[in-house]
């Protein structure tokens, strides 16, 4: 058995694929496999993988018959497991040459540890420039908190796990674009104790990200949203974790309607109908008996939910200030 597997979904990142296997290739941890799923590229990626495979044992290249989206990719990756810990990296990203040791001694120095986090630097290439992801440098949480925290991305999703972890959760395959947040927080919520190493995540930014862009792909942050709450209803877990989440559903559905009244004409007339019927939906679903006092009476965020004419009204008035007082 390996030490580490690394999970690299790819599709038509050739521009960028070197760097990241490169960075890979040239850790100080030498025990390790390296999975790399071709999502179909178009570009030459696959050619790419085969060369670096041929050279290296290290590598396994899978490549799919079309395109499925990143978490599927990843879950067919995930099969091919041999390692004690796991991670993954993103085609277009890289490593910095300890980050896998790094990570590597936390589990050992720390039995209880299931999930490691690596210090992260977004890199924007546009600029070439480097900006820190501001995080404390000495994180120690309990499973739970760690939860709480990604909520808001006051912790960040790019992590080491331990593979049996792993394997019983994988993947999130709710949503292309969205739904691997899901898996980040269900890992954290379901290891005992979460720190961080010294190891550094290079995380390219692209201002053509999708989640970056004006698309109705942006309203299926709710479904994933969604697909969440069906999995901590699964899993059973406390009614404080569940009440917990819910408000944090809520705000993004007054979030989400924010980017729709912001973008809507710049929406097709078939988007706008598929955005509002997404957020209608997710809002239909909200338990408002979990919301907290303070949020559910408060304008902009009172559910209404025997009226959504009456929500609407609400939403459209509210940004409407908003943006009149140059809030948004």
């Amino acid at each position: 058995m390996n030490k580490v597997a690394i999970l690299v979904a790819v599709y038509n990142s050739s521009r960028y694929l070197c760097q990241c296997i490169d960075s890979l290739l040239s850790q100080t941890l030498k025990d390790i496999q390296i999975i790399a799923v071709d999502d179909c590229s178009t570009d030459g990626s696959v050619d790419i993988l085969k060369n670096y495979a041929s050279k290296d044992t290290r590598i396994k290249v899978i490549t799919l018959p079309y395109n499925t989206g990143q978490a599927h990719a990843r879950n067919v990756g995930l099969k091919y497991v041999d390692a004690d810990y796991v991670c993954m990296v993103d085609s277009d990203d890289w490593l910095s040459r300890n980050a896998l040791q790094s990570a590597v001694d936390v589990f050992e120095n720390h039995i209880q540890v299931d999930s490691v986090l690596f210090k992260l630097i977004r890199y924007f290439e546009k600029d070439n420039y480097e900006e820190p992801y501001t995080m404390d440098d000495n994180i120690v949480l309990s499973g739970h908190d760690a939860f709480v925290e990604s909520l808001t991305w006051n912790i960040h999703g790019l992590y080491m796990i331990r593979s049996s972890i792993h394997k019983k959760y994988p993947y999130d395959e709710s949503s292309k674009l969205y739904s691997d947040d899901n898996t980040t927080r269900i890992h954290y919520l379901h290891s005992c104790e979460v720190r961080i190493c010294d190891g550094v995540y290079y995380y390219r930014q692209h201002d053509s990200s999708m989640t970056h862009n004006v698309s109705v792909r942006r309203f299926d942050y709710l479904l994933a949203n969604e697909s969440m709450k069906r999995q901590l209803v699964s899993e059973r877990v406390n009614d404080e974790i569940i009440n917990i989440y819910e408000n944090h559903r809520w705000l993004n559905i007054v979030g989400i309607y924010m980017f729709y009244f912001i973008h809507r004409k710049e929406l097709s007339s078939d988007d706008r109908k598929t955005g509002l019927s997404i957020i209608h939906n997710a809002w239909i679903g909200v338990e408002t008996d979990r919301l907290r006092l303070s949020l559910k009476c408060k304008f902009g965020y009172i559910p209404f939910l025997k009226n959504w004419k009456l929500f609407l009204i609400q939403e459209n008035l509210y940004f409407f200030i908003r943006k009149m007082l140059g809030r948004i």
